[in-house]
């Protein structure tokens, strides 16, 4: 009988035999080993000294990648909630096939922030469910999460009582919460849910969860039935009245977002991406300057020059001006080739305009709206010639 036959001595350090088993190249014996080892760990890790622990750890580097998944499986479900196991070894087996990995994810004290968040932005949606159930999920790894942009994680994050979301990030999924309805009772449950947040969702959210809403925060119900009252006659309401009634929700979300940090590009581009028109509005109103009335009328325009000359003041970068123009003519449907055609003639326009020009133009649409609305009623027509502007300036003979 081999050493690779005989059966390990657990219990102890066999040091014989972890060599001998060590020395043979099959995929029975490297199994074996990594199965002997696991063994040691868990009946008798802390009677190992550092040098035995570091060599057991160093020889698991060695064949974890060569040896059965039912194999790597055992060893991730002993080493799951282990304080002591090397963290290399643990990261391994969070991004190894999720039934390796799910213990570890789900469980492992050791992992990092870091750890996770790379398995999250590379590995499958059944890892990033196994993050999302963690016995602690840091704000960092949730906000990660919620940027998947799946309901089905961001649903699972919200269950997770033990997971800690800033109030940023859960302003953002009150708001989601009235286009996804798995987003209304989970947001409910939450400890951390404050009242002002609560009585957002009053607005959207059916009768029975409104009934929870009005006793967990007790609130008076006629001042529910209110603020439903007011919140349907605003839809009457022109902008001007209607900015007297005090901050909208989209308001409110783009004031905690920017004081947040989260006021930039990436964010416009989700609002417009997920339909949140409002909130894209606000936010751009808020990065310009601009009435937020103004920004609507530039968003909606044909040909989207407006949208460009403000994006390019903002200093955004090309591909992002791209993509926030492609969505917001999502908005004002056009056939494929007339979106087509208006892409290529704005992208040419963003190109060949300076952001000193565009912040000059933006200067004053902050200072005069009523400028702004005579120079968005002007056709776009090259008219450079019959104005005697130098056909140079982009600005130049288009209405700006």
């Amino acid at each position: 009988m081999g050493p690779a036959d005989e059966p390990p001595n657990a219990g102890r350090l066999d040091a014989p035999y972890l060599l001998a088993l060590a020395r043979q190249k099959t995929v029975a014996s490297r199994n074996a080993l990594a199965e002997t080892i696991a063994a040691l760990f868990a009946q008798d890790a802390d009677s190992l000294n550092d040098r035995e622990f570091a060599l057991m750890a160093d020889i698991l580097r060695r064949v974890l990648k060569e040896i059965e998944v039912s194999v790597r499986r055992r060893i991730a479900a002993e080493f799951a909630s282990r304080p002591d196991v090397p963290r290399d070894l643990l990261t391994f087996l969070a991004n190894d096939e999720i039934d390796v990995a799910y213990p570890v994810l789900s469980q492992s004290p050791v992992l990092r922030d870091a750890d996770l968040v790379e398995v999250i932005r590379n590995r499958t949606l059944e890892h990033q469910l196994a993050v999302a159930v963690r016995f602690e999920v840091s704000e960092a790894v949730a906000d990660e999460l919620v940027g998947t942009g799946n309901e089905t994680v961001i649903t699972e994050l919200l269950k997770n009582p033990d997971a800690r979301i800033s109030r940023a990030t859960l302003a953002y999924l009150v708001e989601q919460s009235r286009r996804v309805g798995g987003f209304r009772e989970p947001i409910l449950s939450r400890r951390e849910l404050p009242a002002d947040l609560a009585k957002r969702m009053v607005l959207w959210v059916s009768a029975a969860l409104r009934k929870t809403i009005v006793e967990r925060f007790d609130l008076d119900p006629a001042e529910v039935d209110s603020m439903i009252e007011r919140a349907a006659l605003s839809g009457d309401l022109d902008d001007d009245t209607a900015g007297t009634a005090g901050p909208t929700a989209a308001e409110r979300l783009a004031e905690e977002l920017s004081a947040a940090g989260r006021n930039d590009a990436d964010l416009m581009i989700s609002a417009l991406q997920n339909g949140e028109v409002s909130l894209f509005v606000t936010l751009f109103a808020r990065a310009t300057g601009m009435r937020e009335i103004l920004v609507r009328r530039m968003l909606f325009e044909p040909g989207g020059e407006g949208l460009a000359i403000a994006c390019k003041a903002l200093g955004l970068k090309r591909e992002d001006f791209s993509v926030l123009f492609l969505f917001s003519r999502k908005a004002r449907p056009v056939p494929h080739a007339v979106l087509r055609d208006e892409h290529k003639a704005v992208m040419d326009l963003y190109d060949r305009m300076t952001e000193e020009a565009c912040r000059a133009v933006l200067a004053r649409w902050r200072r005069d709206h009523n400028y702004l609305k005579a120079l968005l009623a002007v056709e776009i027509t090259d008219t450079g010639a019959a104005s005697g502007a130098d056909p140079d300036d982009p600005l130049s003979g288009r209405g700006w």
